[in-house]
């Protein structure tokens, strides 16, 4: 390879890498076999991300997903219409009184909250070994605690938590050790201070670990020294 080559070669790629990427949530990897699709179904819910995304394309037509495809157009068709009469996305119209004009786009809710039933399902089987009665009572009871959890982020936000929302809840729960009570204190700080996200709780969460703040209680008492400036 000349260095003409090497330099279109190096400049494509450069362009490639800087046109972004796209946020494809890994629950939908993980678990699109247990939702009964195959590769191809998964590889055009993926595309459609990506036009969603990337081109602002809430609609794109079977031809445009199977230009990006190796599978045939049929193949395609065949695939859409599994996926929308499986009932994983669904089709919404819009009108424009405006305007005069009439639109779709594809609305993938019914795909998140099918894969977050699943990541429940597969936590509700995980069970510590060699538990007493006793102490699988306890472990009972605090699975039921952390379904809850889910439960009042659903109430707060209004909407079932997309998959990538429950993997950050779980990874509160099983990689950062928060517990319970405080993930609790920082959503109800978030819906006091009006910013209900989850960037914002995790960065609550992330303050109060850093100032050693393990209990609501202290939690309520730093939130308290904060807003009147006395840290």
């Amino acid at each position: 390879m000349n260095n003409d080559a090497k330099k279109s070669w190096t400049d494509g790629m450069l362009a490639g890498m800087m046109s972004g990427s796209v946020s494809v949530p890994y629950l939908l990897i993980k678990y699109y076999r247990k939702l009964n699709l195959t590769d191809v179904e998964a590889m055009i819910l993926i595309q459609m991300i990506a036009f969603k995304e990337k081109e602002m394309m809430d609609f794109p037509t079977h031809e445009d997903i199977q230009q990006r495809m190796t599978s045939s157009g049929e193949v395609v068709i065949k695939g859409l219409q599994k996926l929308v009469m499986g009932g994983i996305i669904t089709i919404e119209e819009d009108f424009d009184r405006e305007s005069g004009i009439q639109s779709e786009r594809y609305n993938f809710t019914a795909l998140y909250t099918r894969i977050a039933a699943l990541l429940l399902e597969e936590q509700s089987k995980v069970k510590p070994l060699n538990l007493s009665p006793k102490q699988e009572d306890s472990s009972v009871s605090v699975k039921k605690k952390e379904d809850n959890v889910f439960l009042m982020f659903e109430r707060e936000f209004a909407r079932p938590l997309s998959p990538m929302e429950c993997e950050t809840i779980s990874g509160w729960l099983d990689l950062d050790r928060y517990s319970l009570e405080l993930i609790t204190a920082a959503l109800k700080e978030s819906v006091f201070a009006g910013k209900l996200n989850f960037r914002y709780i995790d960065r609550i969460l992330l303050e109060w670990s850093r100032n050693r703040v393990f209990t609501a209680e202290q939690a309520k008492e730093y939130s308290q020294k904060f807003r009147s400036g006395t840290r």
